[in-house]
């Protein structure tokens, strides 16, 4: 791909997002969105192999659906309300559409299922974008959206949770355990969308730094797989000794920066007298420490038999390793 067409995808990114950034209208903000799908589909396929070609396919659908489920609510509500304002979503059918067409599009549980394998295609560039910036569009319109049912949030907020954690569970790809964590992650800050919407900034804002600082991390010692992350050491020692960290972060283990966030919502929970939905958020998050745990230790407590140091001469000949006579 040439540095022009590259630069004009890139910018399309940037224009699709601000469009429905600025945009009061819903037909307008359906419109950026669809500028960021249709800007992202030529880098997806970039490298050309059949798996990229098979991920952009998946994609394409998925958010065809959402797009025309999208644009079918929008057009009703304008039909019902006799206006097109975003905030003016009353009607309780078309705003139960819409909100499942903007889950669909940001990978929500019960609609997630195209995003790991999605993202088990992309190069780690493409898959950094497609978890940060390409929610950031459908995230600002279901920010808008959401005084209408918290009980709707709070549903996909806790079968994000869930799905997040339990579909990291056996998984060695990177990429995909970066999917089911990004689920998990979006299911929190659904959970506390209708109670506290600046809440939900810091959440959202606090995964953007992590996923970013993650991203980058296994794009500079090039890795995709779990089995490689124990030689990664011997790449970069200071970028794999913080590494963990961040996992660890992900988690939402305390003192670290993720735990915070979710330390936050369980309080506004029990506040709005949902300790119920407090106590299965915590629960169901358990499931997404195991994986995290199980990262940070592939990196910092094991060292495979092929590793630069298992493999030097003075180890593999025995006749160096004994005394004299």
């Amino acid at each position: 791909m040439t540095p022009l067409i590259y630069s004009t995808l890139i910018i399309s990114l940037g224009i699709g997002t601000t469009l429905t950034f600025a945009s009061t209208h819903w037909y307008l903000a359906w419109m950026g969105i669809e500028i960021n799908t249709l800007a992202i589909i030529p880098l997806m396929t970039q490298s050309h192999s059949p798996r990229a070609t098979e991920a952009t396919t998946k994609y394409f659908f998925a958010q065809a659906t959402a797009s025309a489920t999208l644009l079918f609510a929008a057009t009703s509500n304008a039909f019902f309300t006799g206006s097109w304002d975003i905030l003016q979503t009353n009607n309780p059918l078309t705003y139960t559409l819409m909100t499942l067409a903007l889950a669909m599009k940001i990978g929500l549980a019960p609609l997630h299922s195209w995003m790991p394998e999605v993202m088990q295609g992309l190069t780690l560039l493409t898959g950094l974008i497609l978890s940060t910036w390409q929610k950031l569009a459908p995230f600002c319109l279901i920010y808008q959206i959401q005084p209408h049912s918290p009980n709707l949030f709070m549903a996909l907020g806790l079968l994000s949770i869930v799905a997040g954690g339990w579909g990291g569970f056996n998984q060695v790809q990177l990429r995909k355990i970066l999917a089911y964590s990004s689920i998990a992650h979006l299911g929190w800050m659904v959970l506390i969308l209708s109670f506290s919407p600046p809440l939900t900034l810091v959440a959202f804002s606090t995964y953007l730094m992590m996923t970013f600082s993650l991203f980058y991390s296994f794009m500079m010692t090039k890795t995709t797989h779990i089995n490689s992350l124990s030689t990664s050491w011997a790449k970069i020692p200071t970028l794999t000794a913080l590494t963990p960290l961040i996992l660890l972060s992900l988690g939402g283990l305390p003192p670290l920066t993720g735990f915070l966030p979710k330390w936050m919502i369980l309080q506004e929970l029990t506040k709005q007298d949902l300790a119920l939905v407090a106590v299965l958020a915590a629960l169901f998050s358990l499931f997404s420490l195991y994986f995290y745990l199980r990262l940070s230790y592939t990196m910092t407590l094991t060292m495979p038999p092929n590793n630069p140091a298992g493999t030097l001469p003075w180890r593999l000949n025995p006749s160096h390793n004994t005394l004299p006579p």
